[in-house]
């Protein structure tokens, strides 16, 4: 009886692929550094983990993949969630616990594309 089957080697190499292993440095000066210290503190992160996400962020920008930042993101989400909501009580219906659920779910799901629709809206007018 083998140790490990297939699938287990599978999602074994998986998971190695998903590890940081690369390193990637870059020369400050000390006032620079002083300076990312204090930006990355003042967002509540350790240093390694504010440059990393800088880096993807900026890999991610580069994509071509349209996005949308949080804050908007967040915002239309919200105008989702009040539209979904206000027109059934203005009408006068009810809204259960589960379908006011239902609708937050629905919310999460779509706000982010809608986010960036709307950027792109917006960039075109």
């Amino acid at each position: 009886m083998p140790l490990l089957n297939d699938d287990a080697m599978v999602e074994k190499a998986e998971q190695r692929a998903s590890f940081r292993l690369t390193n990637v440095s870059s020369k400050l000066s000390r006032s620079e550094a002083e300076r990312l210290d204090l930006l990355a503190k003042k967002r509540g992160q350790q240093r390694g983990e504010f440059i990393r996400r800088l880096i993807l962020d900026e890999l991610i920008r580069d994509s071509g993949a349209p996005t949308a930042s949080p804050e908007l993101s967040e915002i239309v989400g919200v105008r989702l969630m009040l539209t979904n909501l206000l027109k059934p009580l203005a009408t006068g219906l009810k809204i259960t616990p589960e379908v006011f659920d239902g609708i937050m779910v629905e919310v999460k799901k779509r706000k982010t594309a809608l986010a960036v629709e709307t950027k792109q809206d917006l960039e075109r007018a």
